[in-house]
Parts: C-alpha cells; structure tokens; sequence
C-alpha cells in the first residue's frame, strides 16, 4: 500500500473513531506519526505470519491496541463500524472489561488521546489492520470503566 493510501486510510479511521467519541461526548484523537510507524510494522508482521494475535505489551509500551483482519481490503469506515458494533454487549449497569466490547471501549476511552493506524496485506490478498491509542484505555482499575466510557448522547 502506497504512503499517500495509508495515509487516507488512517484519515478515514480516526474520522470514523472521532464522530463516534463525539457521541460519546469525549475529546477527539490526534493521528500520531509515531504511533501509526508503531501500527503499521506490526500489521506488516501480522501480514507475514497471517496469524492475528496482539503484539506483547513490553514491545507497545503503554499503547492499548486493536486489530482487524479481514480477506479482503476492509476500507477504513467499516474497520471502525466493525469495532464499535460491540457497544451491542456493552452494560453500562454493569460496567467493566469484556473480551466481546473492548475493542469499543477503546475507541470511545475519554483519556486517550492519540491514535496510530497501520494497514499491511498479506500475500493471499488479506489485509490486517492495528490501531495503536496512547494512553492506553481498558484500564481494570477500579472506577476506570464509568468515568471513561461514557454512555452515547441520545
């Protein structure tokens, strides 16, 4: 993928993340240099094995990290569509970590600030895309969920 589609393509994802954190009422994202080189090595690696598994903390730092595989070339929109879809299984009665709604309540985490994307394709055609938030959001402490995913504005 050429420089200037990548570029697009992390336009078209933080776009997407910052109109759904609107709603959300939380500050919007700054697209990081930094954080998308970080992202889109590791979506080349991912590509290379074709194996979708999250990159060990020590080598992130204190990044929080989604990823999205698809056989196909996903377009930025539906990769952030896709994510934030898990609001569905999300209790804000109830609130706290789940393996079916943290890539959402990364998206929309009121602390984070920054935003990496990486985008690779992997030789059969499929791609695999890592977004990177600095800080990092899905913090189990106790009290981090309710004050940092915040219910949407009806």
């Amino acid at each position: 993928m050429g420089q200037s589609a990548s570029k697009q393509f992390a336009k078209e994802v933080l776009k997407s993340h910052n109109e759904y954190r609107k709603q959300h009422q939380v500050p919007p994202l700054k697209l990081s240099n930094k954080l998308s080189k970080e992202a889109k090595r590791y979506a080349d690696s991912l590509a290379s094995t074709r194996v979708l598994k999250h990159s060990p903390e020590s080598s992130r730092g204190s990044c929080g990290e989604n990823l999205a595989w698809a056989s196909y070339d996903q377009p930025g929109k539906e990769v952030a569509d896709r994510w934030y879809s898990e609001i569905k299984n999300y209790n804000y009665n109830c609130p706290g970590f789940s393996s079916g709604t943290g890539h959402f309540t990364a998206m929309v985490w009121k602390s984070s600030r920054e935003l990496g994307v990486g985008k690779a394709t992997a030789t059969d055609g499929s791609t695999f895309v890592v977004a990177r938030y600095s800080p990092a959001g899905n913090i189990v402490n106790q009290g981090q969920f309710e004050e940092n995913v915040l219910p949407p504005r009806k």
